[in-house]
């Protein structure tokens, strides 16, 4: 049922948001020199690598680390890539990788390649079972300012509780959290 429920939603999400995501596109290309979206090397279920898509908001030579592993990360951003993390609209490409069954709406972010310390804990508490999320549990109670093992933590609870039901709580909260730009790193 969940990825029906992934399907049909990340349909409907595409079809409602194509013009919008065709003028985020154009605008990224247009602000700075690069393609408009960054493909980033990402741990899935099972641990498996797949590349997740995301529109570019920093410039092309910004390693390829967490956002806040990077000594000064504004100085990285192009000139609409604050905006487009504040309002999260650099996530829409990621309906791409639910449509493709690589992430589903809710479920633990996907770790990037080279978080080893991440990775190894969700390994070590049964969290890599599951398929990674747009947005979780850990996203809506504190998104980037959670250290790792609390992080984790709420993976770990998720995992417990995941339901339809408590699915579609963290997908409303979500929505009120974008809104307010709650937890993001810009």
């Amino acid at each position: 049922m969940k990825r029906a429920f992934d399907l049909l939603l990340a349909l409907i999400a595409t079809l409602v948001l194509i013009l919008p995501i065709g003028l985020i596109a154009a605008l990224v290309r247009l602000t700075s020199p690069g393609p408009a979206l960054y493909w980033s090397d990402r741990v899935g279920r099972h641990n498996r690598i797949f590349r997740m898509p995301k529109f570019r908001s920093m410039r092309v030579d910004t390693p390829a680390v967490a956002t806040h592993l990077l000594k000064d990360a504004n100085t990285y951003l192009t000139p609409i890539g604050s905006f487009l993390r504040k309002s999260s609209l650099d996530e829409l490409p990621q309906l791409w990788s639910i449509l493709r069954g690589d992430m589903s709406f809710v479920g633990p972010r996907p770790a990037l390649f080279n978080q080893d310390d991440l990775i190894a804990l969700r390994t070590r508490h049964g969290v890599h079972e599951l398929v990674p999320g747009l947005t979780g549990w850990a996203q809506i109670n504190g998104r980037d300012d959670l250290p790792i093992p609390v992080k984790v933590g709420l993976d770990v609870e998720y995992l417990r509780r995941r339901s339809f039901w408590f699915d579609l709580r963290i997908i409303a909260q979500t929505f009120f959290n974008v809104l307010r730009s709650k937890g993001v790193q810009h």
